[in-house]
């Protein structure tokens, strides 16, 4: 028998009212759990509403132009059954082999379930990130669980995070394997969560031919079906594509097909990319209507066979270096970069460390020359706001930011990742050197959360504890610009009557010059230097 449900729509967050934008299925269709039904857009992002279960389509009852909010009505779909209604202590035992369990506590309605019956673990808020792959997978069937558990860790290109339970119970599905890609609300398992004083109903869904599928993947770039000899796709621009004006189910077709969305011209509202746009892009190359864009072509470097000179030995690159690779040369071809070196005068900062170290470490706390830097870079992003914004996705405006969000590079052993430390204009010396470690810390095990690596406004990279004397460091788009410092050292500096050995830092300063001027740049550093050198005001207002 089939039985009609219906559609609603998921939990929007703050947003209320979102206008829909594309239509994706028609009734009659046949989708997959988790397939795009429509697409919604609002003054941040446009996002897919998904297929809660495998079915048909009965009906859509909204048009492009409507709005909607969580929990309305967008349609009718239906699902094929079988006559069968169980208890719920029948759901704690291994489900059929040709029956796929779902339940839904029998609550008052408008109650949200929360825990008891069989529920689906999902994928929770990941930020900006999209199509993050599984690396570990720490649960089987017939696990149980407890609240906070792992379920899998995921990596993205800044750092590996775990998914937690948020109910305990028996698992009784894993629905994602090693190599999966997956996004916010994606499905990672189904569980038999522990009732508590509650009785849940459930029903028997049969099952397809097909296994129950898992989260619809995602295919990126690294993996997408290079084009035929002579088709002329450009390689993806990853900088573009994330800017690019398109939803999800846009974004995923155009990885499916290796389209760099950066060059594909919208014929939605607002310029808006469908899924026509990016078909039609395809069959333009593929039968030579259209030419790939100027400058897709960059030259490659040599391929040589090193074996031929000798032993060799190939180790494969880390998974944060694969995708970060391709962003930081993004960058650097992208931005015009231009690096101010300078020197500051941190003797007398120094000592005043050296002098607190002992009872800050009594605190718990580790107080590094980097504390003191990151407070000084506020103070110069202060004076000097333009070096804390960003350009528009046009390249016609700068975005002022009004908080102060620095990021740090970390070197871990999976390769370098950038913690985020917000609000750090509202922070002491010691409260900056005390969330710089934690932040440390988590990024060399692996413990970063999606939130702690977004939002930077600027970011500082320090190499002082290995050694060096200057270097260029690549932007971390879509900021203009970043802070590199080497090691210090004793310099002999004329004071006006005679040579003094001063603890000299070298300041390097990469910045994009869309943006930044050399006046500017130099102003900065010189400022920077300045507010390094007043100890006295780096610690005012901390409780030292």
């Amino acid at each position: 028998m089939t039985q009609s449900i219906d559609i609603i729509v998921p939990d929007l967050g703050e947003f209320e009212n979102v206008e829909v934008i594309e239509i994706l299925v028609s009734a009659g269709d046949m989708v997959e759990r988790e397939a795009g039904l429509i697409t919604l857009e609002t003054d941040k992002a446009a996002m897919d509403v998904p297929s809660p279960e495998n079915g048909v389509i009965e009906a859509i009852s909204v048009a492009v132009g409507d709005s909607v909010s969580t929990g309305d009505v967008i349609g009718k779909m239906s699902l094929e059954v079988s006559d069968t209604v169980v208890i719920a202590p029948a759901l704690l035992h291994e489900p059929s082999g040709d029956t796929t369990v779902l339940a839904t506590p029998a609550k008052p309605a408008g109650e949200s379930q929360k825990t008891g019956g069989v529920q689906t673990l999902v994928v929770p808020d990941l930020g900006d990130f999209d199509d993050v792959e599984v690396i570990e997978v720490h649960i089987s069937n017939g696990d149980e669980v407890d609240v906070e558990d792992s379920l899998v860790t995921l990596e993205t290109d800044k750092a590996a995070m775990d998914v937690p339970a948020i109910v305990g119970g028996r698992i009784e599905s894993v629905l994602v394997r090693v190599g999966d890609k997956v996004s916010e609300g994606s499905s990672l398992a189904i569980i038999a969560a522990r009732v508590e004083a509650t009785q849940t109903i459930a029903v028997a869904v049969e099952k397809k031919a097909e296994p129950a599928p898992a989260a619809a993947p995602a295919v990126v770039a690294a993996k997408a079906q290079a084009p035929p000899t002579g088709a002329g796709l450009p390689p993806i621009n990853e900088a573009g594509f994330a800017s690019a004006h398109a939803s999800p189910s846009v974004r995923k077709l155009a990885r499916e097909l290796g389209v760099d969305l950066s060059q594909v011209k919208g014929s939605g509202a607002k310029k808006r990319i469908l899924h026509n746009d990016v078909k039609a892009f395809v069959k333009a190359i593929l039968t030579g209507k259209a030419g790939a864009p100027a400058g897709a072509a960059l030259p490659k470097t040599p391929s040589i066979d090193f074996a031929k000179f000798g032993d060799i030995e190939i180790q494969p690159l880390t998974r944060i270096q694969k995708i970060s690779g391709p962003r930081l040369q993004a960058s650097w071809i992208n931005l015009p970069h231009v690096t101010q070196h300078d020197l500051a005068d941190t003797t007398e900062l120094e000592a005043k460390r050296q002098e607190l170290k002992g009872p800050a470490r009594e605190r718990g706390i580790s107080l590094t020359p980097l504390a003191f830097i990151l407070k000084a870079c506020v103070a110069a992003l202060q004076e000097f706001p333009k070096v804390n914004s960003s350009l528009s996705d046009d390249g016609k405006n700068l975005v002022f930011k009004k908080y102060i969000h620095l990021g740090f590079a970390a070197d871990t052993e999976q390769g370098l990742m950038v913690p985020v430390i917000r609000n750090a204009d509202q922070k002491s010396v010691y409260e900056l050197a005390q969330e710089l470690g934690e932040l440390s810390l988590a990024a060399r095990e692996g413990k970063l959360k999606a939130d702690q690596l977004q939002g930077a406004s600027f970011t500082i990279s320090s190499l002082g504890g290995i050694g060096g004397t200057a270097f260029t460091p690549i932007i971390n788009a879509p900021e203009v610009a970043i802070l590199g410092v080497s090691r210090s050292s004793m310099q002999l500096v004329w004071n006006g009557s005679e040579f003094e050995p001063r603890l000299m830092l070298p300041l390097s300063l990469s910045y994009d010059h869309r943006v930044i001027d050399g006046a500017a740049a130099v102003r900065f550093t010189t400022f920077l230097g300045q507010v390094l050198g007043n100890v006295d005001g780096l610690l005012e207002g901390s409780d030292a």
